[in-house]
């Protein structure tokens, strides 16, 4: 039986639509106000949303989201705490929740547990940027015992055997990083990404997200014409950067309508 994933995928595909795919970090400003947040993207949009666990070391993370897993720290944002918010907001939603981050939490979690409660929780899946296929037996199969789904990462400098590994593990949808380096917004995205993604697609039927350096609605609509999903997370971070902390979820929610606009407004060939 297909899982939220899936099923919100199959729907896009056919109304020949690219998913709208915002992250935030849980407990970003404070964990009080991330149950409004997911609320907030829900109604602006999104179609499945990602929500950052913060971690001390986030390696993969530019200062953007360093400090929005800072801040979410301090708060006193914890896993099992991103858990309850979960639990919260899938008593009214159906959007897709994907656990992102780091190893590491998981791992002190346990893996057998963290499956078992986040399955409980309403969610459908990780992400672990750190986390390489040929260490994730143990997630893959206490997740897959609970019906989630591990999501894998490839970069434009991902080899044609590194796709293949890749490829033969991913489930859900395949996350392609758009730039080399860390997250972060980019002024610009290279001009051949929809080229790499082309490549990927000839590769897997799995939809195919794109994330790291998009930020405006101009990126977004234009990596909505080659991608099943664009993906949004350091302009997100950088409003509630700058936001005083009453209007972070207002102005979250006016940046994710202004990006799903974009998004909505390519129309797709549906496979």
């Amino acid at each position: 039986m297909s899982g939220r994933i899936d099923r919100t995928f199959a729907a896009l595909r056919e109304r020949g639509e690219a998913a709208f795919v915002p992250f935030i970090t849980f407990g970003d400003p404070n964990p009080s106000q991330s149950l409004a947040m997911l609320r907030e993207l829900e109604r602006s949009g999104a179609d499945l949303i990602e929500l950052g666990i913060p971690f001390s070391d986030p390696m993969a993370d530019g200062p953007v989201l360093q400090r929005a897993a800072e801040r979410a720290l301090r708060a006193g944002a914890t896993l099992r705490g991103a858990l309850d918010v979960v639990a919260e907001f899938r008593r009214g939603s159906e959007v897709p929740i994907i656990l992102f981050g780091y190893y590491n939490p998981l791992f002190r979690y346990g893996v057998e547990r963290i499956a078992a409660d986040a399955g409980a929780a309403g969610v459908d899946g990780f992400l672990c940027v750190d986390l390489p296929p040929e260490e994730a037996d143990d997630l893959e199969r206490a997740g897959r015992a609970e019906g989630l789904e591990l999501i894998y990462l490839l970069a434009p400098t991902s080899t044609p055997d590194r796709r293949r590994t890749v490829l033969s593990r991913a489930r859900g949808f395949v996350y392609f990083v758009s730039v080399l380096g860390v997250t972060g917004v980019r002024t610009s995205l290279p001009e051949n990404l929809g080229d790499l993604v082309a490549i990927v697609r000839r590769e897997t039927r799995l939809p195919i997200g794109v994330g790291f350096g998009i930020s405006t609605p101009e990126q977004a609509g234009a990596v909505a014409a080659f991608a099943d999903a664009v993906i949004v997370g350091s302009a997100f971070a950088r409003v509630v950067d700058n936001a005083a902390g009453s209007d972070a979820v207002e102005r979250v929610g006016e940046l994710a309508a202004s990006l799903k606009k974009a998004i909505h407004a390519v129309r797709r060939e549906a496979a």
